[in-house]
Parts: structure tokens; sequence; C-alpha cells
């Protein structure tokens, strides 16, 4: 609910400070009194609009404040939530526009940027008038109208679930489809490829082994020759031999050396024992390079191959063999297509089964609030003198999405008969204000929590009608908040609280203020409405008639 307004140096308005009530709050003056100036100043607190020519001539700058009071569950506090900013039962919008454009606003005390502040207006306000194009007369909103009227909510999340589950059902089907095009398409390299790493079947660590083994081989012969020699050298003709021979000599004359030839004899046969282990050791190293030409030949063979195919798929040697599992997977999917099409095929149709059901099964639903809404409409015309015309909601395809299958707008025919059309192209002023007050009254249960601000919406009314106007806003306001900017005096006579907007000319400045009225002023006022600029007395009972009902 809005309590208060505050506006510095807008327009012709040096400094006005509004507080505002809870029921139906009316706001009357001369034309171009500034009515028109309170809403702009409004506007722009709300973001809806913030122009350098808003600022008091003068002026450095414009600013507007306004506070709202913000009952537990409304929907301003999830906007105030994701924006940051403490949530409280109260907030607090300001903002300063100055004269050369730039605009800066505040929530609560925190910076804000005028994207949060449109989002938390359409939680606070809602504006109705011939002009409207953020409310009733905006098509795009008239499928969610019908939602609230129906109270469809539960459908319409059972709806989007159903619409994501098919969404992600046709992504994994388009996903696999590629994924089988592109295997088909490199269908031939694959086999080719999959069938010579088969082949070769490579190991890890194979390349670097057969890399080892050749240059061992290479440079085998030269090194045998001196292996050779060596062993010759530590077998019987050389150091075994003489080892041998020196430990026969020393046995055969130890007796005789009193002990003295028991350590070099033991040493000796230690000795023996290393010769014969090295001797081994070289034995098998020359065996290990015996090899035939043609062992060389199959290993630099296999190493070059093994070589080729990792420069030709641009990996390391190493890497071939889960390169080589890499592509039997891609060929999986090729040889598996079929049946994973047939599988994705078979969710996508069971997903859309779904949403078909449920979508419509929603329309449905539609289909009888719209009923129940048109016949509502019919109803409440008829008080406004307007029972010949026709209100329809009319609910065509529309291509299927989160909300379902449904393109919902409000029609009228302003005569049985007569072609429908949108509210804005059929209907004229004054019966435009009337339809959309109707509509209003018939979908008021959507906009708990919201401010209606209602501008001369009664043009081109008077008399009965005008009264079924008012008597209408009353009912809107009955439990809420509703400003309404009227010329109509039985509209006025209605009001909870009553504000006189008036035009003051001092020295070579005007500027624009606002009134509260007590009961005495409320009457000269209608009295005014309904005679002129000459208040008689009569006028002043016909008000006090008018007020006293």
């Amino acid at each position: 609910m809005l309590r208060g307004l505050d506006i510095r140096d807008m327009l012709i308005i040096d400094r006005l400070e509004l507080a505002f009530q809870p029921g139906l709050n009316v706001l009357t003056g001369e034309t171009g009194a500034g009515k028109s100036i309170l809403l702009d100043a409004l506007g722009f607190v709300l973001g809806w609009r913030g122009r350098a020519e808003l600022v008091r001539q003068g002026a450095e700058q414009g600013e507007v404040t306004a506070w709202f009071d913000l009952p537990k569950g409304h929907p301003a506090f999830a906007v105030l939530e994701e924006a940051g900013i403490l949530a409280e039962d109260e907030v607090i919008l300001r903002r300063i526009n100055s004269r050369d454009g730039r605009k800066t606003a505040w929530i609560n005390d925190r910076r804000a940027s005028g994207e949060v502040l449109r989002r938390l207006s359409d939680t606070l306000i809602e504006l109705h008038g011939q002009h409207d194009d953020k409310g009733l007369l905006n098509p795009r909103g008239h499928r969610q109208m019908l939602d609230s009227y129906a109270e469809l909510d539960i459908d319409i999340q059972h709806t989007r679930t159903a619409w994501r589950n098919l969404s992600k059902a046709q992504k994994m089907l388009a996903d696999a489809e590629v994924r089988i095009a592109e295997a088909r398409a490199e269908e031939d390299y694959l086999r080719h490829a999959v069938a010579e790493l088969d082949t070769l079947a490579p190991e890890v660590g194979e390349e670097a082994s057969l890399d080892a083994q050749r240059r061992l081989m290479q440079a085998a012969e030269k090194i045998r020759t001196d292996i050779s020699k060596a062993g010759d050298a530590l077998g019987l003709n050389g150091a075994e031999g003489l080892a041998g021979d020196a430990s026969r000599w020393l046995q055969g004359v130890a007796s005789d050396a009193e002990g003295r030839l028991d350590a070099p004899l033991e040493a000796i046969e230690r000795a023996m024992l290393a010769l014969d282990e090295a001797q081994t050791g070289v034995a098998d190293c020359l065996d290990a390079l015996s090899f035939n030409m043609s062992d060389l030949e199959d290993v630099e063979e296999r190493l070059f191959a093994i070589r080729g195919l990792a420069r030709k798929h641009s990996v390391l040697p190493d890497d071939l063999a889960d390169f080589a599992e890499g592509l039997r997977t891609r060929l999986g999917v090729l040889d598996g297509g079929a049946r994973d099409i047939a599988k994705l095929s078979a969710a996508v149709a069971d997903a859309k089964a779904d949403y078909d059901k449920i979508a419509t099964q929603l329309r449905v639903k539609r289909q009888s609030a719209a009923a129940a809404l048109d016949k509502a409409m019919s109803k409440e015309l008829a008080p406004l003198k307007m029972e010949r015309a026709v209100f329809a909601t009319t609910i065509t395809d529309a291509e299927a999405g989160p909300e379902g299958i449904d393109t919902v707008a409000f029609t009228v025919a302003t005569n049985p008969g007569a072609p429908s059309g949108p509210l804005n192209k059929i209907a004229s002023g004054g019966e435009l204000s009337r339809f959309l007050l109707a509509l209003k009254v018939c979908l008021t249960q959507a906009s708990d929590g919201l401010t209606m601000i209602f501008d001369e919406i009664d043009r081109g009314v008077g008399g009965a009608t005008a009264d079924a106007v008012g008597r209408r806003l009353a009912e809107l306001a009955d439990g809420g908040q509703v400003l309404v900017v009227t010329h109509s005096p039985q509209v006025a006579a209605l009001g909870g609280h009553h504000w006189r907007v008036e035009k003051l000319q001092e020295a070579d400045q005007t500027r624009s203020t606002v009134v509260a009225l007590d009961a005495d002023e409320r009457v000269d006022e209608i009295a005014r409405m309904l005679s002129g600029d000459t208040v008689t007395e009569a006028a002043r009972q016909a008000a006090r008639a008018l007020i006293g009902r």
C-alpha cells in the first residue's frame, strides 16, 4: 500500500508531501492543474520514466520519494531478496533526476538500478487508464490474467515440468543424431583406422623398448669382440687358469708353511668364485648380443610402424592404445546408433504425449475460466450502461511452450453482431474506460497487495454511468487501496479521502500543489465540479446529496 509521496523540484512542483490512506483516494482539480504531474513523479520513482525535462526550471535536480507498507507474504519481498536488499515491512524508494539526465535510485537507502525499480514497481503499483500499455490493454499479459483468475498456478507448474521433460528428451535425441551423423560421415576412416591399429596392437612402453633393442643390436658387433676378448681373459687361458695354477702351487707347499698360506689360499678361492661369476655374466651378454640380421629388421619394422601410426594420428606412441579405444567407442556409437535413436525417439514420444495431455487439460480449464470471466463481465457491464456490449475471452492455438499451447486475448464488440476486436481498437474513450473498470473488478482477486491507480478512467461518462463507475471503484478499494484521478463528481463523492490539485501563480512563477480537503472543502470541490467556476448553494446541496447517499 502506498503510504506517502514526497516530490521536490519536479516540473511545476517545488515541494509537495502527500500521505495516502487505505480505501478510495480521490484526486480532483481543474484541467492543467497538475494531476498528471503526480503520476509522472510516481512513475519516475518507480523507474517507469526519467526525462531531464521533469526537473523544475531553475533547479539542478528533481527528487521523488515514495514509501509503501508491505504486508506479510507480499511479492515485493522476493524482488528485494533477489536484489540483496534487506526486506522490511516498509519499503522506501528514492530517485533523483539531474538536469543533465543522470538518474540515481535508492531502495531502503541501498543503491538500486532502474531495472530493480521496475521489477519492484510491478508488485507495488498497477496503473490503468485510456492509454494503459502496462496493464489490461497489453495482450501479452492476458493469458497470465486469465490463469490468475482461474487460480491455475499448480496446473502451470505441471505444464512447465512436462515442457522441461520434453525439451530434455528432444535435446538428447538431437545430440545423439548429431553424434551418429558425425560418426557416419567418417565411418570408412574409423573402420580403417581401427583395423590398422588392431593389427599392429601397440602396447604402452613398446616404442621405447624397441628403440633400446634396435640401438643395442646396431652396436652389438662393435662391442661383441671386446666382450669376447674379456671372456677369454677371464677363462682357463687367462685369469682363471693362472689363479688355478697359483692355488695348486700354494696348496703343495702349504703344509710346510705352518699356516702362513691359509689366508692367501682363501683369498684365491674367493677370487676364483668372483671370476666364475664375471665369466657367467660375460657369457650371458654374448648370448644376448647374438642375433640374426633378420631380427634387427623385424625390430626396426615394428618400431617404424608404431612411430608412423603415431605421426599419422598426431598422438604419442604410448597413446596409440587409448586412441584406438576412442575410435572403437565412436564406432560403437554408429553400430549401436539405431538402437539408441529408437530408444530416444520413444522417450520423446512419451514426453510429447505427456505434455500434450497436460497442455490439453490446461486448455480445458482455461476455456472454462474464459466462459466464467465472460459471464462475469456481462454482469459487470450492465450497470455501466453497456448491457449490449459483448466481451469475449478468445483462446487460440499458439506455439507450444512452458505455459501451454494457448494464446489468450480479450476482445469486445460494442453491439451484438458488430465485429469484435482488441479493447483499444474497438471501444471509444468512454467505453474503453468502462470495459477496463469492469475487467479490473472481475480480475481483482489477482491484484492482492497492489495499489491500483485509475487515471481519468471515468472520462466520457456521466450521470448514472459515472455513479456506477464510482461504485465499482469503491468496491475495488474495499480492503485495499485505489487512487483515482477524476473529473466526475459522482466518482469523487464516493471517495474515502479527497485531495484537490491546484495551480498557483506567484509573481513570475507557476507552481502546483495538492490540498487535503476536509468535509466542508470537499462539498465545495464537488459543487465546483457540478456547477463550474461559480459555486451556488444549489450546487452545494447537490454535492451534499451525492456525498450523503
